[in-house]
């Protein structure tokens, strides 16, 4: 029996929704890892940065760009000591660029995933699944799955396009 983990990436507060800035109390990644875990037992872990970025959308998105443009390798508040217990990993994060956050790369380069099974799931609003030649790149020993793309603004009633997608 495999042993599987989310491991996921998310933004709460001002997001851009809908072609408008709204506060989300919990952010669109999350929601999907949620009932990714409710759908399949999995563990879950938050991967998280310990700086913080700012509460204005704008401004987290020029932070964020910047952390992109230099190659940057946010250091994160927590890391995962069993990951070789792990064989199948469900990948969330949002869509920034047509990659996933930084913090995300920083996870990703933390650990070994050679033999492991990889599958992302993305949200964005409106830009689709990237990261897929990142992930690639980054554990290029694991098996990477096809991974699901889910807009943002609906997250909250996905749950029978992510129960077909883990179907498969």
């Amino acid at each position: 029996m495999t042993k599987c983990l989310i491991a996921y990436y998310s933004r709460k507060g001002q997001n851009y929704v809908n072609g408008r800035i709204i506060d989300l109390a919990e952010g669109n990644t999350e929601v999907i890892a949620k009932k990714i875990q409710a759908m399949t037992g999995s563990d879950i872990f938050e991967i998280d940065t310990v700086k913080e970025y700012p509460i204005d959308y704008t401004a987290t998105t020029r932070v964020a760009k910047a952390e992109l443009n230099a190659d940057a390798r946010p250091e994160l508040t927590d890391s995962i000591d069993n990951m070789n217990e792990y064989d199948t990993i469900y990948l969330g994060y949002p869509n920034w660029w047509g990659t996933f956050p930084m913090a995300v790369f920083t996870f990703l380069e933390s650990y070994d995933f050679s033999g492991k099974t990889i599958i992302p799931f993305c949200t964005h609003e409106g830009s689709g699944m990237g990261g897929h030649s990142d992930l690639s790149m980054l554990c290029p020993k694991a098996k990477i799955e096809k991974g699901i793309a889910i807009k943002g603004s609906s997250v909250h009633g996905a749950d029978h396009l992510i129960q077909n997608w883990l179907n498969k």
